[in-house]
């Protein structure tokens, strides 16, 4: 009877998870049926803040590589939780231990100071101070069956920046346009298609050691929607001036913390700032040819609507973006 129950229990969370309903944890098994459900590992249909979650990076098969994790079960997820038994796999990927600029070297090698800022490397965490053990820090938000660095380059926080390119969806009179169902008007952001996995997401990056965040989210919406790389040096000098007029508006942060990351592992995990830059007369940006660059396959003006399936945590990040700006969802 208690088998049934608990089968029963699992189903329930299954379904809620693929709907797009909240459900904060799911067990190892839940964890299979997603992956196996979703189109790609980058898809979710969640709407859940990333904060909330810790489910993608407790999957079993660590992204890019044949590396299996010790499964890791929601009760044991919290550090504070006593599990000598917990063995995790030590992985950290090829491309990072040829130690690129852009990776740290392996634990022992140097001295790096957690929680704080380290020369231009920023290990200071969204989320608050996080715990270090035997010189390593501990992902704040628990478990994940992986110990090393993955593939990320810094030990603890890796942190990125999601610049949000909106505008209203005019007619060809220059109104706006009205959803049929919502009455309400329709809000469209600048989306590249993802190389890696084909999905459709806000562009986005890492940010540089001693780089501002606001000039990440600058840097990274001109190199991957407008390939600036590639530009001429008069369409360069186009570019930035209206990217920098728009990017020096007051944005709308969105989300600042933890990211429910796959390449997340014990002891390096990814953060996030999110902010909206609108277009509101539709005279910026909006008058800017769109062309992909870096490691966007496509790039295009796309209608916001919670049909419509994104990378990662990117639809949450718009859902609080109409909502602030009183758009059709």
């Amino acid at each position: 009877m208690i088998n049934r129950i608990n089968n029963l229990v699992k189903s329930v969370h299954i379904a809620l998870t693929l709907i797009g309903l909240p459900y904060p944890v799911c067990s190892l098994e839940t964890c299979k049926a997603i992956s196996s459900s979703a189109r790609s590992l980058c898809a979710t249909s969640s709407t859940i803040m990333p904060s909330l979650l810790h489910v993608k990076a407790r999957c079993p098969l660590y992204p890019g590589s044949d590396t299996r994790r010790f499964p890791v079960p929601d009760d044991k997820v919290k550090w504070e939780t006593e599990w000598p038994e917990y063995s995790p796999v030590n992985y950290t990927a090829p491309i990072v231990l040829k130690r690129p600029v852009w990776a740290d070297p392996d634990i022992g090698s140097f001295t790096p100071r957690f929680n704080s800022l380290d020369g231009s490397v920023d290990r200071r965490s969204h989320v608050g101070e996080y715990r270090v053990k035997n010189g390593r820090p501990l992902n704040p938000q628990g478990r994940t069956g992986v110990i090393g660095q993955g593939l990320l380059g810094r030990w603890g926080p890796n942190h990125a920046a999601d610049p949000i390119v909106t505008r209203w969806k005019r007619d060809s009179a220059g109104r706006r346009v009205i959803h049929a169902t919502s009455k309400l008007p329709l809000l469209q952001f600048v989306s590249i298609k993802r190389k890696d996995c084909g999905e459709w997401a806000i562009p986005g990056g890492m940010v540089d050691p001693g780089e501002l965040v606001s000039l990440t989210l600058q840097r990274e919406f001109s190199e991957e929607a407008l390939n600036s790389l590639e530009a001429s040096p008069q369409e360069k000098e186009k570019i930035l001036e209206r990217i920098t007029k728009l990017f020096n508006s007051s944005g709308l942060q969105v989300y600042k913390g933890y990211v429910d990351d796959p390449r997340n592992t014990d002891n390096s995990w990814m953060e996030t700032v999110a902010v909206n830059f609108h277009d509101e007369t539709g005279n910026s940006v909006s008058e800017l040819p769109l062309q992909a660059g870096d490691d966007a396959g496509q790039v295009s003006w796309i209608d916001v609507d919670s049909a419509q399936p994104l990378y990662a945590s990117h639809s949450h990040f718009l859902e609080v973006v109409v909502k602030t700006r009183h758009a059709h969802w």
